[in-house]
């Protein structure tokens, strides 16, 4: 770490994007931003512009990065803006960029994400979409680019820091990966109740502090189908060797379990400032300003089976990951997809909270599609199954 370290920021202004940039605000000198991009939030784009002053500021909506370059202008900010796509892949590639912390969420990350791979940067991978959705050509990219990809999702960095250092050893070693899950919102609610949930008490999360969309997916536990589809990627392991436990206090982020049956957890307080600034760190370990955990403070520590019949109607669509994986090529990104429409329709009140489920559903069964080989057949396979899963939605409705 002696050397100062240059970043990109994809997603600046969420929730990860602005941890991050708390994290890199307690080690002055060490790190420089060259880019920070956002999609439209132009008020907090300008404010980390003054504060932070990187090079580059990139609005991926060109009537937002309009704005941006007039207010930046006018406040004499030595930065130049930017907006559009390709943008977004340039700064994420740029060869004076050491690290990038992928951090838009959604399948729009998935370009930049490549061509930092491509690139081989240091990846710091908190946009599990570039895996559900990439998968085998988003691991490619990593390999032949030669990038150092680190997961920064708690879950993920928690299983990264528990398996052994050297990669070559995991199949031989592991019996297999436990993610825990809090359960969310919703987690002790009876399920015939669910049909009545509103947008507002999805998006409450007991103990993270998440946008909107993975608010709701934490409530409908397709956060955790889409986490189980980026450790199979991520790690190598089979779906069968993959497995999810309710863990609702949120200390535990997750465990490898050995083949001598002994486990190894990585646990702390739930804030992600801690995987960020192991991600920005690794191999070293740095301040992250997260609250140390307190042993004498904590109450029981308490783990439910998914497999109860109850979590088994609360939560239908964690078993749409093992389903995917196991199915046809690009399953995964269909119901990527699917569930990306879902979630915005619920979240603006056109379908119930129990029918976000019912349409991932229906697109899976009907749509087919052709293996994606390269990032332009990923790209055209999102498009169809939005399409499908707006044609769905219709019938819904």
């Amino acid at each position: 770490m002696s050397k100062q370290q240059c970043i990109t920021i994809l997603g600046s202004t969420g929730s990860i994007g602005t941890s991050t940039l708390d994290v890199l605000s307690r080690h002055p000198g060490q790190y420089r931003i060259h880019a920070l991009t956002a999609s439209s939030q132009v008020d907090l784009m300008l404010s980390q512009c003054a504060r932070f002053k990187p090079e580059v500021a990139v609005m991926v909506q060109e009537s937002a990065g309009l704005e941006l370059a007039e207010r930046v202008k006018a406040e004499g900010l030595p930065v130049q803006v930017r907006w559009g796509a390709a943008a977004l892949d340039e700064v994420a590639a740029a060869p004076q960029v050491d690290a990038v912390m992928a951090a838009i969420v959604g399948a729009a990350g998935l370009s930049p994400c490549i061509a930092a791979a491509r690139a081989g940067k240091r990846l710091m991978l908190a946009n599990k979409e570039a895996l559900v959705v990439g998968g085998d050509v988003f691991m490619r990219a990593v390999r032949e680019g030669g990038a150092l990809l680190l997961p920064i999702d708690s879950e993920h960095s928690a299983i990264f820091q528990s398996l052994p250092e050297d990669p070559s050893s995991w199949q031989r070693r592991v019996q297999k990966i436990i993610l825990t899950a809090s359960g969310g919102p919703f987690r002790s609610r009876d399920p015939r109740t669910l049909k009545d949930v509103t947008p507002e008490q999805a998006c409450a999360h007991p103990n993270w502090v998440m946008g909107r969309k993975i608010s709701v997916d934490s409530a409908t536990m397709m956060n955790k189908a889409l986490e189980v589809i980026e450790a199979r990627y991520l790690f190598g392991m089979s779906p069968d060797q993959l497995e999810v436990v309710i863990h609702p206090q949120s200390i535990i982020h997750s465990m490898v379990q050995y083949r001598d049956h002994s486990v190894v957890a990585q646990l702390g307080t739930p804030d992600m400032r801690v995987p960020i600034a192991y991600g920005l760190s690794w191999p070293e370990r740095i301040e992250s300003g997260a609250s140390a955990l307190d042993f004498h403070g904590l109450a029981a520590m308490t783990f439910e089976a998914m497999d109860e019949p109850e979590h088994v109607l609360r939560f239908p669509g964690l078993r749409l990951a093992w389903e995917t994986l196991r199915g046809a090529p690009g399953s995964c990104a269909v119901l990527n997809a699917a569930n990306e429409v879902a979630v915005e329709a619920f979240l603006n009140k056109r379908i119930r909270f129990d029918q976000i489920h019912e349409l991932n559903r229906a697109t899976l069964d009907s749509l087919v599609c052709d293996p994606p080989e390269c990032l332009d057949d990923l790209l055209a396979l999102d498009r169809r199954s939005r399409c499908e899963a707006e044609r769905n939605l219709s019938r819904l409705l």
